[in-house]
């Protein structure tokens, strides 16, 4: 219980912020204002990839955008669920969408744990080539994602699971 109380302030306190690979990719939670506008600026973020997808008349997607713009990053839109398998034909399309943004990136999700965890891990494992042990430490506890069969996010390992025979990993 401790562990999570220590996570969900840290959590709070960071967005979730963490290092994919220095200087290329960055990870975090739906980002405020304030906290957008320290991290674009400390790491030269060009990119931000939101994982929620579109959300026009949202507050926190409109104001996204308008902070985006007004920091002068493109901002991406992709569309996944937590709670669904991403098949290989989109898990391609992310790829292909983080391989050409101009970086680097902040790739982000509402709580920065499971979907920005598995497009972390693609990024890892397609992308920067670290191997698979560096990939899947992106879906870890860690950044709080629960890798157990019976709650709904476990869809992601399933995910990353089923793709790892593509992606030139052998079955764990």
């Amino acid at each position: 219980m401790l562990a999570v109380g220590a996570y969900a302030s840290n959590a709070l306190l960071t967005g979730n912020f963490g290092t994919v690979v220095p200087g290329e990719v960055y990870r975090s939670a739906q980002l405020g204002n304030g906290l957008m506008t320290r991290v674009v600026q400390r790491y030269g973020i060009k990119t931000i990839i939101n994982l929620r997808g579109a959300n026009p008349g949202e507050h926190w997607y409109d104001k996204e955008l308008a902070d985006a713009k007004a920091l002068g990053v493109a901002h991406i839109d992709f569309s996944m669920s937590a709670k669904h398998e991403l098949t290989q034909a989109r898990a391609q399309q992310l790829i292909e969408l983080m391989a050409k943004a101009p970086k680097p990136l902040l790739i982000h999700c509402n709580s920065g744990s499971d979907r920005t965890g598995l497009a972390s891990a693609l990024y890892v494992a397609s992308i920067a080539k670290q191997g698979e042990d560096a990939a899947e430490g992106q879906l870890s506890l860690r950044f709080g994602h629960v890798s157990l069969p019976f709650v709904p996010e476990y869809a992601m390992d399933q995910t990353w699971e089923s793709l790892e025979p593509w992606l030139g990993f052998g079955d764990s």
